[in-house]
């Protein structure tokens, strides 16, 4: 658009009307009205993981006013009203249909933030985030609109003191107790778990997500900690967020001249140290996508590299929840997550060297942050480390063929002997019937039982909702009984489930995947020498023939969808289903080919390698 152009439309009446009352009531500058805008953005929700976003939205609307102006030094840009976009609560849909809209909400704040960010031309964004969907929503959303843009996380929530055993409780003890016969007893515990507020407060997904944005370096290292109730988030960060955008503002600094290959690189490798969420290897496909990488698994880490990684190489540095003791708030107070990023930094683990949002590398940050060592006790040093292998690994085998389905290592408590679980199979089509089949019968689960839970995935459900409720249950049955259970589905799970749960298998039942072809009894074997899980009953070829046309004639007699596929009764639970991506590409809504053509970015190479000094035997590093 040529000047004359631009100067006939900044003279528009109909179109500045508005434009002058907004700057008007919010008390700007009129002058400005034709600048670059600025604001900021904020995701809410119903549950307490969201009771601070707003304050803290307002707290840096207000400095965002303080430095806008025409004078010297100040920010020369139209500042634009806060908005905000709507998610599920976990918490308080486990367990239910209501779940299924959970990971949509990440679609959902994408979306919203997409109309936003774009309809408005935003040229700068700060956005406040909480619980675990809409962040990674909000930076998929910043990343395709490609404007200086900064993170910060609203903070995670204080753990609890039960104030009659004096044991630290969360949300996800209050999962734990759901088949305890004492009502009083499970009042008592609800009614105490979540004080206050914040997003969960242990390693479950939410402090496993701000951990990776701020390590992919999208959020400032020292503002992932801090509890939400903290005073610096709303005396201290307001005015160091803008400080931080204005900088990207002035030397055009966009978030993906920051969200490279060996940032997210990075951020996943940290997410292995501290013990974090599946629900990252569902995430990160998602994000990197919209950064600009067609394929995650191939442009910026295989699977088998991955699972090298992870095996051989990098340690969990941290003791949390759900697996340990601690919450992010103890983080916070023995330093934060720098100190654990310093730490991989030091062993050559990570790559210091890699671009942040302050203006800083990763290295830089923590060298100006004064970052303390590990403490020994909340985290630990990777020369002796909390445990010796990583946290996750994904699976391969003839039960998932897609190399999509991930195990949650750090938090398994039992039943792998030499790496190896083997047992049989007891199906479900739902949540709903393993969850009736917990209530009604525990005590028919024996040990080393699978449990098989089918079409809750992403087209299935459709939704792929979290099964924190019905793994929890599991849990604390095996450990009244002193037995093994697993789960195995095409669902997904909460960050705070532990034990032997494997998630994400594909391809889903809905569509055929082999799990959809199990029976009960049949021999499961969890093989983690080799990265597999396989169902011995289909490596004979006659037997899963004859089970998917079996399988076959049930749907076509359905009109072409398995009778235990959900109802997709809204419109936007049909859109999941009809455009669901599957779970190794993130699970989510399908962008479009025109997206992918558009965004795609060229494949990207360094020469950083994961060092091997502390890992002495390993295999030669990728």
């Amino acid at each position: 658009m040529s000047n004359s152009q631009t100067k006939v439309m900044d003279k528009h009446p109909g179109r500045n009307s508005q434009t002058y009352g907004i700057a008007r009531e919010l008390g700007t500058d009129m002058d400005l009205i034709h600048s670059p805008a600025v604001g900021v953005v904020g995701t809410k929700g119903d549950s307490q993981c969201y009771l601070g976003v707003q304050g803290k939205v307002e707290a840096i609307h207000d400095a965002l006013r303080n430095r806008i102006g025409k004078e010297e030094g100040k920010m020369q840009m139209r500042l634009v009203q806060p908005e905000y976009t709507i998610a599920t609560s976990d918490g308080m849909r486990n367990g239910t249909r209501e779940m299924r809209y959970s990971l949509i909400g990440r679609e959902v704040t994408n979306d919203s933030f997409c109309e936003h960010l774009s309809a408005s031309n935003l040229e700068g964004v700060i956005a406040v985030v909480a619980c675990d969907k809409p962040p990674v929503g909000t930076l998929s959303a910043i990343l395709e609109h490609n404007k200086p843009a900064i993170i910060m996380s609203d903070g995670p929530i204080r753990p609890a003191k039960d104030t009659k055993s004096n044991e630290m409780l969360d949300i996800v003890a209050a999962f734990q107790v759901a088949g305890h016969p004492d009502e009083e007893y499970k009042k008592h515990i609800a009614c105490v778990a979540c004080p206050g507020y914040g997003s969960c407060g242990g390693m479950f997904t939410y402090n496993t997500m701000q951990t990776f944005i701020a390590v992919a370096g999208m959020e400032p290292l020292h503002m992932v900690s801090p509890p939400s109730d903290d005073p610096r988030r709303m005396k201290e960060f307001p005015d160091q967020l803008v400080s931080y955008l204005d900088v990207m503002v002035k030397n055009g600094i966009k978030p993906r001249d920051i969200v490279k290959r060996d940032n997210l690189r990075n951020a996943l490798i940290v997410a292995m140290a501290v013990g974090g969420s599946t629900n990252v290897v569902l995430h990160v496909p998602e994000i990197a996508r919209a950064a600009g990488f067609e394929n995650f698994w191939r442009d910026v880490m295989t699977p088998e590299e991955f699972n090298h990684l992870s095996q051989h190489l990098i340690p969990v540095l941290t003791d949390a929840r759900p697996y340990g003791l601690y919450s992010m708030v103890d983080i916070d107070q023995i330093g934060g997550i720098q100190v654990i990023v310093k730490e991989l930094i030091k062993a050559g683990l990570v790559n210091g060297d890699t671009d942040t949002c302050t203006g800083e590398t990763l290295s830089e940050q923590i060298a100006r942050l004064e970052t303390s060592d590990p403490d020994g006790r909340v985290v630990y040093p990777v020369e002796k480390p909390y445990k010796e292998t990583g946290g996750l690994r994904v699976l391969g085998g003839n039960l998932s063929p897609d190399f999509s389905a991930i195990l949650k290592l750090a938090g398994v408590e039992g039943g792998l002997e030499n790496n190896i679980f083997k047992g049989k199979a007891r199906c479900f089509d739902s949540e709903f019937e393993l969850l009736d089949a917990l209530d009604q019968a525990p005590d028919s689960f024996e040990n080393n039982d699978m449990v098989m839970v089918r079409y809750e995935g992403p087209s299935g459900a459709p939704g792929m909702p979290e099964m924190l409720d019905s793994t929890s249950r599991i849990t604390t049955l095996c450990r009244e009984k002193g037995i093994v259970v697993g789960l195995m589905t095409d669902a997904r799970f909460s960050g705070g489930s532990v034990g032997l749960v494997i998630g994400h298998v594909g391809p889903e039942a809905a569509v055929g995947g082999p799990i959809a072809l199990v029976e009960d009894g049949d021999e499961i074997v969890v093989d983690l020498n080799t990265s597999e899980i396989n169902c011995t009953a289909l490596q004979d070829t006659a037997t899963l023939e004859t089970r998917k046309a079996a399988w076959q004639k049930i749907v076509d007699a359905n009109g072409g969808m398995h009778p235990s596929c959900g109802e997709a009764d809204t419109r936007l639970l049909a859109r999941m289903r009809s455009s669901a991506v599957s779970a190794i590409q993130g699970g989510g809504i399908h962008p479009g080919r025109e997206l992918w053509v558009k965004n795609k970015r060229e494949p990207q190479k360094s020469g950083f390698v994961p060092s091997n000094q502390y890992r002495p035997g390993s295999e030669k590093a990728f």
